[in-house]
């Protein structure tokens, strides 16, 4: 059995605030482009894996993507892709064939008149086959919501597609006898509705943050905190993924994602260490007003119980202590407290760590060769383990240290 102190030097460790964690790029055309946008990409990752708690990668991630092609809106949305030979073929809401419109007899007025009645049939009929192409690529080439957002970043049509596009899913659902197919388009024209809400509200905070120079964009960050999701980041990515053919443009955007998530890393070392520090404050305050040492001692061992005593805490009674010992002002007793408080507060903090690196703390920290070897003898010794006011009793077995030591190596 190994006796060691219930405390020491190394209690305390600096409280860490959380740090936020995306998405990784595909091979870009352009070296200076494709750095900038690695690392931006890289970044995305780590704000992506947070939530997963995984650590963040240092490499750089799916350089084997091929180069990105062109949006399938943006090849279904081209009106110059669609064939006039399709609208002239096509009967026109004014009753007469599209391209024989007019006769020397009409009037001049009558004739332009019809001319703006062809022209309006022809773009409808136009932006019907648009949708409806759409529509296919929606529901069989690109199904999932990941997809339709990536398209909607893409698309520079999607702007002037929108009202056509949610009208004719309607008209289609409408007019659908097979109530499966109907259910589905129904759901389509719902789903990207949504989705598409979420990229309007992206492109809105992209064109705010584009406007403000990048060291004001902090103060961005703070007021509109939530609204710097992992999907907003993930869509700053995609509309940098779609300038694959404009480098500057490019490296433009994925310097603007750096410095967004700067920004976002900042505020949240920072509102993460005021959060634990004014908590501290507060468990620090109910410590202190306790109606004697013991209660205020047993409030401690409370908190270690319930694992809420954390390095912020003994911080703040290190701190209370080297004030209180630092000035005649304070009595000799309220020092004595104040000593004793941290004292208890660092022997909790001790025993929240695991007890294969205490042991082996214990044993680097002794300096006699003969006495850390008698020390070893009595860790690896099996025995009761006790705990005590200054002092534990604890042992474990070799491999158990081994495997502590190389953590603490590595």
């Amino acid at each position: 059995m190994a006796a060691m102190p219930a405390t020491s030097s190394a209690a305390s460790t600096p409280c860490q605030a959380p740090s936020p964690a995306g998405l990784g790029l595909p091979l870009l055309s352009s070296p200076g482009a494709r750095a900038g946008t690695l690392a931006f990409g890289r970044r995305i990752l780590r704000l992506r894996l947070r939530g997963a708690a995984a650590a963040a990668p240092t490499g750089h991630l799916l350089l084997g993507l091929p180069k990105p092609q062109r949006s399938s809106i943006a090849a279904a949305g081209d009106i110059t892709a669609v064939s006039d030979d399709y609208v002239e073929s096509s009967p026109s809401s004014s009753g007469y064939p599209n391209g024989s419109m007019g006769s020397s007899s009409h009037e001049d007025d009558q004739s332009e008149r019809v001319a703006k009645m062809n022209q309006k049939s022809r773009d409808s009929n136009k932006m019907i086959k648009i949708c409806d192409k759409l529509i296919g690529v929606f529901m069989v080439d690109k199904p999932t919501p990941t997809d339709w957002r990536k398209l909607l970043a893409f698309s520079r049509e999607w702007d002037n597609i929108r009202p056509h596009f949610f009208k004719r899913c309607q008209e289609r659902a409408d007019a659908e006898p097979n109530p499966e197919m109907k259910h589905k388009l129904l759901r389509l024209g719902r789903k990207l509705k949504e989705i598409d809400e979420d990229v309007e509200r992206h492109n809105e905070l992209l064109e705010v943050v584009k406007s403000t120079p990048s060291d004001k964009i902090g103060a961005i960050v703070a007021k509109r905190r939530k609204d710097f999701t992992v999907e907003f980041f993930n869509h700053l990515y995609y509309v940098v993924e779609s300038y694959h053919d404009e480098p500057e443009k490019q490296t433009e955007l994925a310097k603007l994602g750096n410095d967004c998530v700067d920004a976002l890393q900042a505020h949240d070392d920072t509102t993460g260490s005021l959060d634990a520090l004014n908590a501290a404050e507060l468990k620090l305050k109910d410590i202190l007003n306790s109606p004697s040492v013991d209660a205020a001692c047993r409030k401690i061992d409370d908190l270690a119980e319930k694992k809420e005593l954390d390095s912020a805490l003994v911080l703040m009674l290190s701190k209370a202590w080297s004030a209180a010992k630092g000035t005649d002002i304070t009595k000799s007793e309220a020092k004595d407290i104040m000593f004793h408080l941290y004292m208890t507060a660092v022997a909790n903090l001790q025993r929240q760590m695991p007890k294969d690196i205490r042991i082996l703390k214990h044993l680097i920290m002794i300096e006699d060769p003969e006495e850390r070897l008698s020390a070893l003898d009595d860790a690896f010794t099996p025995g009761p383990e006790l705990q005590g006011d200054n002092v534990d009793t604890l042992y474990t077995g070799i491999a158990h240290v081994g495997k502590s030591y190389c953590r603490c190596i590595l």
